[in-house]
């Protein structure tokens, strides 16, 4: 390992504007794949429909089952003025709720804002600028509320952040399952019935995680030394089925950089435990060694972004630039909503 690897500006990168896709691809499994053999040291271009000829027959396919839960409401302070809150996690603490508002104005402890019929109350304030707030409507009910009224949360180089009613559909896996993300398992999102259709006809098999994704995956990395940078805390789930799964498996390959983090955060000493703690701050960055899987499919990541220092985890920094200068070079699409990349360790 170089001293450079362990620089935040040494993960930084030249993208076009006109590669941070805005949109998905009109069919989710039609976007690009780009194929990095490390063994080999090859690279192939393909698209995502064609997954199952380069996946070995007895593969494990790790997927994050998290939902994507409308979460962002307008709404207004008592005295009239305009209030936008954005909940960071369905998850309450002692009956509280994490949010980031946005309000004219100092914000204190008491504070009571209206958003139709949801009601909340400031109970603490955060160093990071979030809060916790007391609300009128709890679990389901919040849930529902928040489903029928709030908009999905899309990350800021997407149209500004700005969603519409096609991103309900467009910025959720087709097998998420259980609501709790303010951010997609972006991997997944090219997924679709026909490509599992390909996989089942391969012998590849499926188990399935949940970790909900919290705000803190659009936390950029603000030191100069990556290792003085604090990762935010995410919740997680495995069930018994899938834990027997993965540790019958010898071939795994993670859906995602979020599914990644939970392999490596319950892989100790040759087999998978669910951790009693079930939530994970792991940070896999160049000189951390990666254990758990033979295999990841994940997007093209921001630059100086810690998912940019996870993927260079595994092949290194100097490798992983090169492959994202050869993606600029042929034009693949970019971040949430772009293309497709599959490391194969093995081969």
């Amino acid at each position: 390992m170089k001293r450079e690897d362990l620089l935040t500006e040494s993960y930084d990168y030249e993208l076009p504007e006109e590669l941070i896709a805005q949109r998905p691809a009109p069919e989710r499994d039609h976007s690009k794949l780009m194929v990095y053999k490390h063994k080999s040291e090859t690279v192939d271009h393909s698209k995502f429909h064609n997954i199952a000829d380069y996946l070995p027959a007895g593969t494990l396919l790790v997927l994050n089952q998290s939902k994507v839960f409308p979460c962002r409401l307008m709404g207004k302070k008592p005295t009239g003025g305009k209030a936008e809150v954005l909940f960071l996690s369905l998850l309450d603490e002692g009956g509280l709720y994490p949010v980031m508002l946005k309000t004219s104005g100092k914000k204190k402890l008491g504070d009571v804002f209206l958003f139709g019929e949801l009601k909340l109350k400031i109970e603490r304030i955060l160093e990071d600028g979030s809060f916790y707030v007391q609300t009128n409507l709890v679990g389901e009910d919040l849930l529902d509320y928040l489903e029928s009224r709030a908009h999905i949360p899309i990350p800021p180089y997407i149209r500004e952040g700005v969603a519409d009613e096609s991103d309900k559909k467009d910025y959720q896996t087709v097998y998420a399952k259980h609501a709790g993300s303010v951010a997609a398992p972006t991997a997944g999102l090219h997924f679709t019935n026909q490509v599992f259709d390909s996989l089942k006809e391969k012998g590849i098999e499926i188990a399935k995680v949940t970790l909900h994704v919290g705000a803190g995956t659009f936390k950029p990395v603000s030191a100069d030394e990556i290792t003085d940078h604090k990762m935010h805390r995410e919740h997680f789930d495995i069930s018994d089925e899938d834990l027997e799964k993965l540790n019958s498996a010898k071939n795994i390959f993670a859906v995602g950089t979020t599914t990644l983090r939970v392999l490596e955060s319950c892989y100790s000493d040759g087999k998978f435990a669910l951790p009693e703690e079930k939530s994970t701050d792991i940070f896999l960055y160049p000189g951390k060694e990666v254990k758990s899987i033979q295999g990841l499919i994940t997007n093209f990541h921001l630059p100086k972004s810690t998912l940019l220092m996870l993927v260079s985890s595994i092949v290194g920094r100097e490798k992983t630039l090169s492959l994202y200068k050869e993606a600029v070079e042929k034009k693949y699409r970019f971040f949430s909503y772009g293309d497709s990349m599959m490391i194969m360790r093995n081969e």
